[in-house]
């Protein structure tokens, strides 16, 4: 892992920046504020940055003119995208095709928002968290474990620094209310969590993905490439993962964490929103084993539509036994959703009690079974609720509001964690976690699969 974390390859300031205005006057702005607002503004406001304006990006181009901050860049390797979100959002804000170009001119920024592929998110991050800089990135947090612990690691470093994970589920009601029965004792001690979903986007049969309706046929890596879209700069979009020419199986998004190279699939995408709920409500952190199932030997190339994962974690403190998680997507499911012994829901989360069950999904929970919680009094709310999840954040980076609940110390193991079950996935076998030491004691051939050598030029090394 010597050749993985430099952000030292960065280009000076290029061709690509388009419009560049207000520089000097922000920067004056920065004298007679709290320091921990950090804001450049001269009206307080967060002088925000955003890369990545495209596909989920779009969300957050809205979420924060909405709230009202000033946005004094915007980058997207697709000009198009780039264009769309200046004329409609900031017209007069810097705009940048090569992240690195901004990167290198933040003095007048205080946040940045990180919504590229998650195969560079740690490119903007961790360079970002080193500048002094409030980051908000989409998630998984990162491609893979090395990047993850890197971003921990700087972040725990900079603890005036606020950070949140795009994990927007998280910031709705009935995380909130599930969280709350579990802690407060609905069904008792917890031993066992299965999470499962039935969307599954990834590499399969064709005949077995006839036989699954929500599994998005992914066919073999192409052999030739295609032209690449006007206004895309493709070389760009590749960055620190090996070359490969444009397809349209690989851009745009969502298509492209299929593929090992960019991202780690449904477990590591999905994982960061249905995974959210058990680590928040069982404060887990890392685990002590993971294995793995699914279609072998796994691809090369493309991670698997169906598979399941399965972690063990130990004692977290007083009435928090050792719990087991399951993790299930496309085809695989828990046995007892297959026995018919719980509703037959799509998506779920269930937690399995000595005194019961709670079956939980984005929207919706019910304590099982349901007649002996009938007359049940659920607890009164005492999570507060959340002004949304981009909200949240800026709030917390104005002085103006709590430490957001998805930042870096929280979201990195969750991260973390869904990553090492693809790895579990692609060793073949289970797997015994070091996490200290970013180890397996039994098997440090599956090491390889924790982060990877950059394509020359790219770095995350100081």
């Amino acid at each position: 892992m010597k050749d993985l974390p430099n952000f030292s390859s960065a280009k000076p300031f290029s061709r690509r920046q388009l419009i560049k205005t207000g520089a000097a006057s922000l920067a004056a702005g920065t004298l007679g504020f709290p320091a921990i607002t950090r804001s450049k503004s001269p009206n307080s406001k967060l002088g925000m940055a955003l890369v990545g304006v495209g596909g989920r990006g779009r969300a957050h181009v809205k979420a924060v003119s909405e709230i009202g901050e000033d946005i004094i860049a915007m980058c997207d390797v697709n000009e198009n995208n780039l264009g769309t979100a200046l004329e409609t959002a900031a017209p007069k804000a810097r705009s940048y095709v090569d992240f690195r170009d901004l990167l290198g001119e933040m003095d007048d920024i205080d946040a940045v928002v990180v919504a590229t592929t998650e195969h560079t998110h740690a490119f903007v991050t961790v360079p970002a968290l080193r500048a002094g800089k409030h980051v908000y990135s989409e998630k998984p947090l990162t491609r893979d474990v090395h990047e993850c612990r890197i971003i921990i690691e700087e972040a725990a470093k900079r603890p005036e620094l606020q950070t949140q994970m795009g994990t927007q589920i998280h910031a709705g009601e009935n995380y909130r209310r599930v969280v709350e029965l579990i802690e407060s004792g609905a069904i008792g001690k917890v031993t066992e969590c299965h999470v499962w979903t039935s969307r599954a986007w990834g590499f399969q049969t064709e005949a077995e993905a006839k036989a699954n309706k929500d599994i998005i046929y992914t066919p073999d890596t192409p052999k030739q490439g295609m032209p690449v879209p006007e206004g895309v700069d493709w070389d760009l979009w590749i960055g620190p993962a090996p070359y490969r020419d444009f397809h349209e199986f690989y851009f745009p998004g969502p298509r492209w964490y299929r593929w090992w190279d960019f991202g780690n699939g449904t477990m590591s995408d999905l994982g960061s929103h249905r995974n959210d709920l058990p680590f928040w409500a069982l404060k887990l952190d890392a685990p002590l084993t993971i294995e793995a199932g699914g279609p072998h030997p796994p691809h090369p190339d493309i991670a698997p539509a169906s598979m399941w994962a399965k972690y063990t974690y130990g004692d977290r403190g007083k009435d928090l036994p050792p719990v087991t998680l399951t993790w299930y997507q496309g085809s695989e499911k828990p046995d007892v959703w297959k026995q018919g012994k719980i509703p037959a829901w799509n998506e779920g989360c269930l937690f399995v009690g000595e005194n019961g069950m709670l079956l939980a999904d984005y929207s919706k929970n019910v304590l099982l079974p349901e007649e002996k919680f009938a007359k049940f009094e659920r607890p009164k709310p005492y999570i507060p609720p959340s002004p949304g999840q981009q909200a949240e954040w800026i709030l917390a980076c104005k002085g103006e509001g709590p430490q957001p609940l998805c930042h870096f110390g929280y979201s990195g193991p969750l991260t973390e964690a869904n990553h090492l079950g693809n790895v579990a996935f692609r060793a073949g076998k289970k797997l015994e976690w070091d996490t200290k030491n970013m180890k397996f004691p039994n098997a440090p051939e599956a090491e390889k699969y924790l982060g990877r050598k950059y394509r020359e030029g790219w770095s995350l090394e100081v």
